[in-house]
Protein backbone atom coordinates (compact mmCIF):
# COMPACT_ATOMS: atom_id res chain seq x y z
CA UNK A 1 0.00 0.00 0.00
CA UNK A 2 1.44 3.80 -0.87
CA UNK A 3 2.13 5.59 1.99
CA UNK A 4 -1.08 7.26 3.49
CA UNK A 5 -2.03 9.58 6.41
CA UNK A 6 -3.23 7.92 9.38
CA UNK A 7 -4.52 8.74 13.09
CA UNK A 8 -4.58 6.59 15.82
CA UNK A 9 -7.02 7.64 18.84
CA UNK A 10 -5.08 6.48 21.31
CA UNK A 11 -1.56 5.44 20.38
CA UNK A 12 0.20 5.12 23.42
CA UNK A 13 -0.52 1.96 25.38
CA UNK A 14 -0.37 -1.87 24.66
CA UNK A 15 -3.04 -1.94 21.81
CA UNK A 16 -2.78 1.34 20.49
CA UNK A 17 1.29 1.64 21.07
CA UNK A 18 1.79 -1.41 19.07
CA UNK A 19 -0.51 -0.63 15.88
CA UNK A 20 1.60 3.18 15.55
CA UNK A 21 4.97 1.29 15.70
CA UNK A 22 3.15 -1.52 12.79
CA UNK A 23 2.01 1.81 10.65
CA UNK A 24 5.40 3.51 11.08
CA UNK A 25 7.42 0.89 10.16
CA UNK A 26 5.10 0.35 6.71
CA UNK A 27 5.95 3.43 6.11
CA UNK A 28 2.94 5.32 6.63
CA UNK A 29 2.49 8.72 7.99
CA UNK A 30 0.82 8.41 11.64
CA UNK A 31 -0.12 10.54 14.03
CA UNK A 32 -1.93 9.67 17.58
CA UNK A 33 -4.89 11.51 19.52
CA UNK A 34 -5.58 11.71 22.43
CA UNK A 35 -5.68 13.34 26.41
CA UNK A 36 -1.64 13.45 26.69
CA UNK A 37 -1.26 11.98 29.98
CA UNK A 38 0.20 8.66 29.26
CA UNK A 39 3.85 9.09 28.96
CA UNK A 40 5.25 6.79 25.41
CA UNK A 41 8.53 6.63 23.81
CA UNK A 42 6.77 6.97 20.19
CA UNK A 43 8.61 5.92 16.99
CA UNK A 44 10.48 9.01 15.44
CA UNK A 45 8.01 11.21 13.24
CA UNK A 46 4.60 10.53 15.23
CA UNK A 47 2.73 13.40 15.31
CA UNK A 48 0.88 14.05 18.85
CA UNK A 49 -2.40 16.39 18.83
CA UNK A 50 -3.78 16.62 22.70
CA UNK A 51 -7.63 16.56 23.04
CA UNK A 52 -10.30 15.10 25.79
CA UNK A 53 -12.09 13.18 23.37
CA UNK A 54 -15.38 13.42 25.53
CA UNK A 55 -15.03 17.39 25.33
CA UNK A 56 -16.07 18.15 21.35
CA UNK A 57 -14.40 21.14 21.39
CA UNK A 58 -11.27 20.01 22.07
CA UNK A 59 -11.97 17.71 19.58
CA UNK A 60 -12.52 20.06 17.14
CA UNK A 61 -9.96 22.76 17.94
CA UNK A 62 -7.04 19.56 17.72
CA UNK A 63 -8.65 18.21 14.28
CA UNK A 64 -9.21 21.08 12.38
CA UNK A 65 -9.96 20.53 8.90
CA UNK A 66 -7.75 17.72 8.68
CA UNK A 67 -8.42 14.75 6.74
CA UNK A 68 -7.34 11.59 7.20
CA UNK A 69 -6.76 8.22 4.50
CA UNK A 70 -7.73 6.11 7.61
CA UNK A 71 -8.54 6.73 11.36
CA UNK A 72 -8.20 3.28 13.80
CA UNK A 73 -10.41 4.52 16.82
CA UNK A 74 -8.07 2.03 19.52
CA UNK A 75 -10.02 4.61 22.27
CA UNK A 76 -13.66 4.53 21.57
CA UNK A 77 -15.15 3.12 24.82
CA UNK A 78 -18.69 5.80 25.39
CA UNK A 79 -21.46 6.28 22.63
CA UNK A 80 -21.14 10.22 22.79
CA UNK A 81 -17.33 10.05 21.44
CA UNK A 82 -17.86 7.86 18.99
CA UNK A 83 -21.24 10.25 17.60
CA UNK A 84 -18.82 13.25 17.55
CA UNK A 85 -16.32 11.39 15.85
CA UNK A 86 -18.62 10.78 12.86
CA UNK A 87 -19.76 14.02 13.09
CA UNK A 88 -16.39 15.77 12.74
CA UNK A 89 -14.95 13.51 10.50
CA UNK A 90 -17.86 12.76 7.96
CA UNK A 91 -16.42 13.73 4.30
CA UNK A 92 -13.19 13.81 5.89
CA UNK A 93 -11.80 10.48 6.20
CA UNK A 94 -11.33 7.53 3.53
CA UNK A 95 -11.41 4.69 6.43
CA UNK A 96 -12.57 4.44 10.07
CA UNK A 97 -11.36 1.38 11.36
CA UNK A 98 -13.43 0.98 15.21
CA UNK A 99 -11.62 -1.65 17.93
CA UNK A 100 -14.30 -3.12 19.11
CA UNK A 101 -14.21 -6.52 21.46
CA UNK A 102 -15.39 -10.38 21.25
CA UNK A 103 -17.21 -9.91 24.19
CA UNK A 104 -20.09 -7.90 22.65
CA UNK A 105 -21.41 -11.81 21.64
CA UNK A 106 -23.90 -13.97 23.41
CA UNK A 107 -23.02 -17.20 24.69
CA UNK A 108 -22.86 -19.92 22.32
CA UNK A 109 -22.70 -23.70 22.22
CA UNK A 110 -21.95 -24.01 18.20
CA UNK A 111 -17.95 -23.11 18.15
CA UNK A 112 -16.51 -21.35 16.88
CA UNK A 113 -18.42 -17.79 16.82
CA UNK A 114 -18.45 -15.60 13.83
CA UNK A 115 -19.53 -12.12 13.40
CA UNK A 116 -23.14 -13.09 12.19
CA UNK A 117 -23.29 -14.55 15.96
CA UNK A 118 -26.23 -12.77 18.05
CA UNK A 119 -25.04 -10.33 20.18
CA UNK A 120 -25.62 -9.87 23.79
CA UNK A 121 -27.77 -6.75 25.02
CA UNK A 122 -29.17 -8.44 27.94
CA UNK A 123 -28.98 -7.44 31.79
CA UNK A 124 -25.64 -9.56 32.18
CA UNK A 125 -23.48 -7.68 29.47
CA UNK A 126 -21.07 -5.33 31.81
CA UNK A 127 -21.31 -1.65 30.78
CA UNK A 128 -18.03 -1.91 28.53
CA UNK A 129 -19.65 -4.77 25.81
CA UNK A 130 -23.27 -2.80 26.09
CA UNK A 131 -21.23 0.45 25.27
CA UNK A 132 -19.16 -1.31 22.13
CA UNK A 133 -22.36 -2.54 20.88
CA UNK A 134 -23.87 0.89 21.38
CA UNK A 135 -20.64 2.66 19.66
CA UNK A 136 -21.22 -0.17 16.66
CA UNK A 137 -24.56 0.66 16.32
CA UNK A 138 -23.73 4.12 15.68
CA UNK A 139 -20.81 3.23 12.77
CA UNK A 140 -23.62 0.38 11.03
CA UNK A 141 -26.19 3.35 10.85
CA UNK A 142 -23.99 6.10 9.66
CA UNK A 143 -22.43 3.63 7.11
CA UNK A 144 -25.66 2.74 6.07
CA UNK A 145 -27.30 6.00 6.15
CA UNK A 146 -24.56 8.37 4.54
CA UNK A 147 -22.03 5.96 3.04
CA UNK A 148 -19.40 6.23 6.32
CA UNK A 149 -16.69 4.14 5.41
CA UNK A 150 -16.81 2.32 8.81
CA UNK A 151 -15.11 -0.94 9.81
CA UNK A 152 -15.23 -2.51 13.00
CA UNK A 153 -12.64 -4.98 14.27
CA UNK A 154 -13.66 -7.33 17.22
CA UNK A 155 -10.50 -8.38 18.89
CA UNK A 156 -10.90 -11.24 21.91
CA UNK A 157 -8.41 -11.84 24.46
CA UNK A 158 -4.84 -10.33 23.81
CA UNK A 159 -1.59 -11.43 24.95
CA UNK A 160 1.77 -9.38 24.50
CA UNK A 161 4.46 -7.53 25.73
CA UNK A 162 2.88 -4.00 27.88
CA UNK A 163 -0.46 -5.82 28.21
CA UNK A 164 -2.41 -2.96 30.80
CA UNK A 165 -3.75 -6.15 32.45
CA UNK A 166 -1.24 -7.29 34.28
CA UNK A 167 -3.46 -9.55 36.17
CA UNK A 168 -3.23 -12.32 32.93
CA UNK A 169 -0.26 -13.52 31.81
CA UNK A 170 2.40 -11.72 33.61
CA UNK A 171 0.27 -12.58 37.10
CA UNK A 172 0.66 -16.70 35.37
CA UNK A 173 4.99 -15.45 35.11
CA UNK A 174 5.01 -14.39 38.69
CA UNK A 175 3.34 -17.60 40.18
CA UNK A 176 5.09 -19.70 38.32
CA UNK A 177 8.39 -18.49 39.39
CA UNK A 178 7.46 -18.30 42.62
CA UNK A 179 6.87 -22.06 43.22
CA UNK A 180 3.30 -21.36 43.81
CA UNK A 181 0.37 -24.23 42.64
CA UNK A 182 -1.36 -22.94 39.90
CA UNK A 183 -5.33 -23.43 40.59
CA UNK A 184 -7.54 -24.88 37.30
CA UNK A 185 -11.07 -24.46 37.47
CA UNK A 186 -12.60 -28.38 37.04
CA UNK A 187 -10.62 -30.79 34.96
CA UNK A 188 -9.24 -28.78 33.14
CA UNK A 189 -10.50 -28.94 29.50
CA UNK A 190 -12.08 -25.65 28.99
CA UNK A 191 -10.92 -24.43 25.51
CA UNK A 192 -9.73 -21.07 24.80
CA UNK A 193 -8.17 -18.75 22.44
CA UNK A 194 -6.01 -15.77 22.56
CA UNK A 195 -4.30 -13.21 20.15
CA UNK A 196 -1.30 -11.43 20.21
CA UNK A 197 -0.94 -7.86 19.85
CA UNK A 198 1.13 -7.46 17.47
CA UNK A 199 -0.69 -9.72 14.95
CA UNK A 200 -3.90 -7.71 15.61
CA UNK A 201 -2.34 -4.85 14.41
CA UNK A 202 -0.71 -6.60 11.26
CA UNK A 203 -4.85 -6.97 10.83
CA UNK A 204 -5.87 -3.30 11.53
CA UNK A 205 -2.66 -1.94 9.02
CA UNK A 206 -4.16 -4.85 5.96
CA UNK A 207 -7.69 -3.77 6.13
CA UNK A 208 -6.61 -0.04 5.68
CA UNK A 209 -8.72 0.67 2.48
CA UNK A 210 -10.45 -2.10 1.53
CA UNK A 211 -13.60 -1.08 0.69
CA UNK A 212 -14.77 -5.16 0.86
CA UNK A 213 -14.94 -4.08 4.63
CA UNK A 214 -16.84 -1.13 4.98
CA UNK A 215 -20.21 -1.61 7.36
CA UNK A 216 -18.99 -5.24 8.18
CA UNK A 217 -17.79 -6.63 11.58
CA UNK A 218 -14.40 -8.72 11.76
CA UNK A 219 -13.35 -10.86 14.54
CA UNK A 220 -9.38 -10.72 14.97
CA UNK A 221 -7.89 -12.90 17.59
CA UNK A 222 -5.53 -15.98 16.94
CA UNK A 223 -6.27 -19.22 15.15
CA UNK A 224 -5.32 -22.01 17.78
CA UNK A 225 -7.25 -23.17 20.43
CA UNK A 226 -5.85 -24.27 23.97
CA UNK A 227 -7.36 -25.91 26.93
CA UNK A 228 -6.71 -24.46 30.63
CA UNK A 229 -4.35 -27.11 31.39
CA UNK A 230 -2.38 -27.00 27.76
CA UNK A 231 -2.06 -22.85 28.04
CA UNK A 232 -0.57 -23.57 32.24
CA UNK A 233 1.80 -26.14 30.25
CA UNK A 234 3.34 -23.70 27.88
CA UNK A 235 3.53 -21.19 30.43
CA UNK A 236 5.36 -23.31 32.29
CA UNK A 237 7.67 -24.65 29.81
CA UNK A 238 8.67 -21.33 28.40
CA UNK A 239 9.09 -20.30 32.10
CA UNK A 240 10.96 -23.10 32.70
CA UNK A 241 9.52 -24.65 35.65
CA UNK A 242 7.64 -27.53 36.44
CA UNK A 243 3.75 -26.57 37.54
CA UNK A 244 1.85 -28.10 40.47
CA UNK A 245 -1.81 -27.75 39.52
CA UNK A 246 -4.37 -28.05 42.01
CA UNK A 247 -7.49 -28.60 39.90
CA UNK A 248 -10.57 -27.05 41.67
CA UNK A 249 -13.66 -29.51 41.38
CA UNK A 250 -17.12 -28.77 39.45
CA UNK A 251 -19.01 -28.38 42.86
CA UNK A 252 -16.65 -26.00 44.15
CA UNK A 253 -16.40 -24.24 41.05
CA UNK A 254 -20.07 -23.87 40.66
CA UNK A 255 -20.24 -22.76 44.39
CA UNK A 256 -17.22 -20.34 44.17
CA UNK A 257 -18.83 -18.52 40.43
CA UNK A 258 -22.48 -18.21 41.88
CA UNK A 259 -21.22 -16.86 45.44
CA UNK A 260 -22.22 -19.42 47.61
CA UNK A 261 -19.08 -19.61 49.27
CA UNK A 262 -16.24 -17.00 49.16
CA UNK A 263 -12.68 -17.01 47.92
CA UNK A 264 -10.96 -16.16 50.92
CA UNK A 265 -12.79 -17.46 53.69
CA UNK A 266 -13.94 -14.11 54.26
CA UNK A 267 -17.92 -12.97 54.46
CA UNK A 268 -20.45 -14.73 51.22
CA UNK A 269 -21.01 -12.56 48.63
CA UNK A 270 -24.07 -10.71 48.78
CA UNK A 271 -25.09 -8.72 45.69
CA UNK A 272 -24.56 -9.11 41.93
CA UNK A 273 -21.42 -6.62 42.23
CA UNK A 274 -19.93 -8.92 44.67
CA UNK A 275 -20.22 -12.20 42.58
CA UNK A 276 -18.62 -10.20 39.31
CA UNK A 277 -16.03 -9.03 41.62
CA UNK A 278 -15.04 -12.42 43.02
CA UNK A 279 -16.24 -14.32 38.89
CA UNK A 280 -13.54 -11.79 37.59
CA UNK A 281 -10.72 -13.18 40.00
CA UNK A 282 -11.14 -16.91 39.10
CA UNK A 283 -10.93 -15.62 35.91
CA UNK A 284 -7.51 -14.46 36.01
CA UNK A 285 -6.76 -18.00 37.52
CA UNK A 286 -6.32 -18.90 33.72
CA UNK A 287 -6.88 -16.26 30.95
CA UNK A 288 -10.63 -16.61 30.16
CA UNK A 289 -13.43 -14.40 28.14
CA UNK A 290 -16.00 -11.94 30.33
CA UNK A 291 -17.18 -13.72 33.47
CA UNK A 292 -20.32 -11.78 33.18
CA UNK A 293 -21.28 -13.56 29.81
CA UNK A 294 -19.31 -16.95 29.98
CA UNK A 295 -19.30 -19.25 32.78
CA UNK A 296 -16.53 -20.95 34.32
CA UNK A 297 -16.49 -24.19 32.42
CA UNK A 298 -17.52 -22.70 29.03
CA UNK A 299 -15.78 -22.98 26.25
CA UNK A 300 -15.17 -19.84 24.45
CA UNK A 301 -13.68 -19.82 20.92
CA UNK A 302 -14.19 -17.56 17.86
CA UNK A 303 -14.03 -17.85 14.01
CA UNK A 304 -11.60 -15.39 12.17
CA UNK A 305 -12.43 -17.09 8.79
CA UNK A 306 -13.74 -13.89 7.68
CA UNK A 307 -10.73 -11.76 8.22
CA UNK A 308 -8.46 -14.38 6.33
CA UNK A 309 -11.04 -14.02 3.39
CA UNK A 310 -12.02 -10.47 3.05
CA UNK A 311 -8.48 -9.08 3.97
CA UNK A 312 -5.71 -12.28 3.87
CA UNK A 313 -4.56 -11.84 7.38
CA UNK A 314 -3.67 -14.96 9.17
CA UNK A 315 -1.80 -14.44 12.53
CA UNK A 316 1.60 -14.87 13.08
CA UNK A 317 2.16 -16.19 16.31
CA UNK A 318 1.01 -19.59 18.06
CA UNK A 319 0.62 -19.71 21.97
CA UNK A 320 4.08 -20.71 22.42
CA UNK A 321 5.94 -18.12 20.41
CA UNK A 322 2.81 -15.44 22.25
CA UNK A 323 4.03 -16.54 25.22
CA UNK A 324 8.08 -16.53 24.50
CA UNK A 325 7.80 -13.20 23.11
CA UNK A 326 5.85 -11.66 26.32
CA UNK A 327 8.05 -13.35 28.57
CA UNK A 328 10.65 -11.76 27.19
CA UNK A 329 9.63 -8.36 27.17
CA UNK A 330 8.52 -9.24 31.26
CA UNK A 331 11.47 -11.00 32.28
CA UNK A 332 13.73 -7.80 31.08
CA UNK A 333 11.27 -5.19 32.82
CA UNK A 334 13.26 -3.15 35.40
CA UNK A 335 12.28 -4.96 39.08
CA UNK A 336 10.36 -1.11 39.81
CA UNK A 337 8.10 -1.61 36.51
CA UNK A 338 6.47 -4.74 37.26
CA UNK A 339 3.29 -5.28 38.85
CA UNK A 340 2.95 -6.49 42.04
CA UNK A 341 0.52 -9.22 43.35
CA UNK A 342 -1.47 -10.14 45.74
CA UNK A 343 -1.96 -14.19 46.20
CA UNK A 344 -3.53 -13.89 49.63
CA UNK A 345 -7.00 -15.05 48.06
CA UNK A 346 -5.04 -18.06 45.67
CA UNK A 347 -3.28 -19.12 49.18
CA UNK A 348 -6.83 -19.12 51.13
CA UNK A 349 -8.50 -21.12 48.06
CA UNK A 350 -5.75 -24.02 47.68
CA UNK A 351 -5.96 -24.47 51.55
CA UNK A 352 -9.55 -25.26 51.23
CA UNK A 353 -8.95 -27.19 48.28
CA UNK A 354 -6.46 -29.28 50.20
CA UNK A 355 -8.71 -29.62 52.95
CA UNK A 356 -11.77 -31.74 51.30
CA UNK A 357 -11.48 -34.53 49.03
CA UNK A 358 -12.42 -33.66 45.51
CA UNK A 359 -15.52 -34.54 43.86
Amino acid sequence: MARVRVLVMGGTRFNGLSLVRELVGAGHDVAVLNRGVTAATLPGGVRRLVADRSDRAQLHAALGGAEFDCVHDVSGYRPGEVSATIELLQGRVGHYVFVSSTVIYAPSDLLPITEDHPVDRSARQNEYGLHKLLCEDLLFDAHARAGFPATVAALSMVLGPGNIVPDREQRMFARLLEGRPVLVPGDGTTLGQVGYVDDQSVALRMMMGNERTFGRRYNVTGDQYHTDDGYVATIADVVGVTPTLLHLPARMMDDLWDGRIPLDGGAVAVDDAAVMRQRWQLSMLVQRMAPNLHRWNHSVLFSVDRLREDVGWRPAHRLRQMVEETYGWWRHLPAGERATFDFGWEDALAGRLRGRPEG
